[in-house]
């Protein structure tokens, strides 16, 4: 395990002062930010690229996520500790660890099992404890529903109706949705079973959502 000194807590020192430059605002996400050593995930090769604001290849075809855009989904999911926060795409753990650090009880799911066997395994040698399950993320995780929040963080074609379902009353997911080059980022909040609020925010770049509810499915019309 990499050591994580004065050094690499000063560039992120550096990382959280470019993110309220460019317009995150929530103190409790930018020291959740500040917590991380996101140098982890990272072969030592690379350690530069670690406190940059750029997304950074993991291997499987995926990315561990740009820290702002980290920062930004952290924000609209507005986490308060103790609350139970279903994340789909577990990918290199880093928004997991920031979701723990955010005082959540999280329960992440990843759709590949190499990605998912390395952030069950890593994770906790870093000192986060989470649910780590392999599966369809697409579906979500109804064996621990309802869930306060719950956070997508690959581009999905629509919002599978399973999350919403699985979302507590109160409860917001965000979600990016579009096509496979760019998505919207979304929040839905459920005010009660039968009404969900909408919010629309910036376009983003995801990895595709994988599963029966995203990029596999046989129908990709918005539902």
């Amino acid at each position: 395990m990499y050591q994580d000194d004065y050094k690499h807590k000063g560039m992120r020192r550096s990382l959280v002062r470019i993110l309220v430059q460019k317009g995150i605002y929530d103190e409790r996400v930018l020291q959740a930010i500040q917590q991380v050593p996101r140098h982890f995930f990272f072969e030592k090769a690379f350690l530069e690229q670690a406190y940059q604001d750029k997304a950074f290849p993991i291997g499987e075809g995926q990315t561990i996520s740009q820290p702002y855009t980290v920062a930004f989904q952290s924000q609209l999911l507005e986490v308060k500790p103790g609350e139970k926060v279903l994340e789909i795409g577990t990918g290199s753990g880093y928004q997991c660890c920031v979701l723990l650090e955010l005082g959540a009880r999280v329960y992440t799911i990843e759709y590949i099992r190499k990605l998912h066997e390395k952030a069950r395994r890593m994770l906790p040698e870093m000192g986060y404890n989470a649910i780590f399950v392999h599966g369809d993320g697409s579906r979500g995780l109804p064996s621990y529903a309802p869930y306060d929040k719950i956070i997508v963080t690959a581009g999905a074609p629509f919002v599978p109706n399973d999350l919403l379902r699985q979302l507590a009353v109160g409860g917001k997911l965000v979600i990016p949705v579009g096509d496979d080059q760019q998505q919207k980022m979304l929040r839905l909040t459920k005010k009660d079973e039968s009404t969900i609020v909408k919010e629309e925010y910036d376009f983003f770049s995801f990895v595709k959502l994988r599963g029966s509810q995203g990029w596999d499915a046989k129908d990709h019309r918005n539902l």
